[in-house]
């Protein structure tokens, strides 16, 4: 009989800026994972993937998986590894973990990820995510700020498709509204399209509330073999269906597409993760996106399939990413508001898909089935996408 691999517990630490370490974030993370499946002791564990692409630079800490194994109690006897692929690290680890338990080589797997971004200076942020891009090539121009290179996209988007401002301010609403409720959250207040529009600019056409901020934070999930998954817990399964993950270039000269809002990257992503899980774009009920800037989210509902491409600024505008539209997006707030600690951010999805299947989120799609997560990666190079069901392939 086939393995099939469930995501059966998950929890994350308050996400902002916080005078805590790494490893104190990640403690706080995996005791409320922990605690959401009370059934499960650490020793049950026997493997863990940790992901974060900072640890070293930031918090002078490499080899940070069985750092972060020890000072959690665990003791890995079938995998025990980082995962660093910057934004993507997070739902890449739980892909891992899914191959891991369905080959039989694990049966319990921790996914845990986490990053610590600020620092007393902060300007070494900004100077250290030039180290996310090809150094020799795209680095000395200042493209591994994603601001600017995020602009120059909302700008060509504009262009060929007549998206606007207001299009975009309507992301930023939505989900900071859904993380106005969010006490994990690192900015927990409801936004009106007058506040979005009237914000300081940041690079145009990106203002303040079209960019997600610099964040500490940490998040930990199980994923379990079915039958142990069972043994473990009551609720509702909830099944890793599938996913993919594509990255066809690096250097900013070789972008894939025709332009720069052209994502023929995420299509090819799309196309493999909805074959792997057995569904398409319309069995989605619910989905987590990469909305580190307004105009992402945009995008990513084109290539997705969630709309025809162009129309994704409508498409939002419309009311169709809210919930009782066509595909509910970013129900605890996204990245717009919840904020973006790297390595975690794919993990904070998942915990969010996995209660929605479970019928215990915040704001519940009801009779969600089928749910999706998304993540770009560095100068929006990778996409990787996992898919989630109450029932398997």
């Amino acid at each position: 009989m086939a393995r099939r691999a469930c995501i059966i517990a998950g929890g994350m630490c308050k996400w902002g800026v916080r005078e805590a370490s790494l490893v104190d974030m990640v403690q706080e993370a995996a005791k409320e994972c922990l605690e959401d499946i009370p059934g499960l002791k650490p020793k049950d564990i026997d493997g863990f993937l940790f992901a974060s692409s900072y640890a070293g630079r930031c918090s002078f800490q490499v080899n940070t998986a069985p750092v972060m194994a020890e000072r959690l109690g665990l003791k890995p006897t079938s995998i025990c590894a980082r995962v660093d692929v910057l934004c993507a690290g997070g739902s890449t680890g739980i892909l891992l973990a899914k191959g891991l338990v369905e080959s039989g080589m694990a049966d319990i797997v921790m996914v845990a990820g986490g990053e610590k971004l600020y620092t007393p200076q902060k300007w070494e942020v900004f100077y250290s995510e030039l180290a996310s891009i090809d150094h020799d090539w795209d680095a000395p121009h200042g493209l591994g700020l994603p601001p600017p290179f995020f602009a120059l996209i909302a700008k060509e988007h504009m262009k060929h498709y007549g998206t606007t401002k207001e299009q975009m301010a309507w992301v930023s609403v939505t989900n900071y509204n859904y993380g106005s409720e969010n006490p994990k959250a690192q900015f927990q207040k409801k936004l009106t399209l007058e506040e979005a529009l009237g914000a300081p600019p940041v690079v145009p056409p990106l203002t303040l509330y079209d960019c997600c901020p610099i964040t500490d934070g940490a998040a930990a999930v199980i994923i379990a073999e079915e039958s142990r998954a069972k043994d473990l817990t009551d609720r509702p399964l909830v099944y890793i269906r599938g996913g993919a993950q594509a990255s066809l270039h690096s250097v900013s000269a070789n972008w894939p597409g025709e332009h720069l809002a052209d994502w023929a990257h995420l299509r090819v992503a799309a196309k493999r993760a909805y074959e792997s899980a057995g569904v398409g774009p319309e069995d989605i009920d619910v989905a987590q996106t990469h909305d580190c800037f307004s105009i992402s989210q945009i995008i990513e509902v084109e290539e997705l399939g969630f709309c025809k491409k162009g129309e994704g600024g409508s498409f939002i505008e419309s009311g169709q990413t809210r919930i009782g539209g066509k595909i509910p997006l970013n129900t605890d707030g996204g990245l717009l508001s919840c904020g973006h600690p790297f390595g975690a951010t794919g993990i904070r999805q998942a915990i969010e898909i996995m209660r929605q299947l479970q019928g215990r989120a915040r704001f519940q799609v009801e009779g969600a089935e089928i749910g999706l997560t998304h993540n770009l990666s560095g100068l929006n190079v990778e996409h990787t996408i996992v898919i989630y069901g109450r029932e398997p392939k």
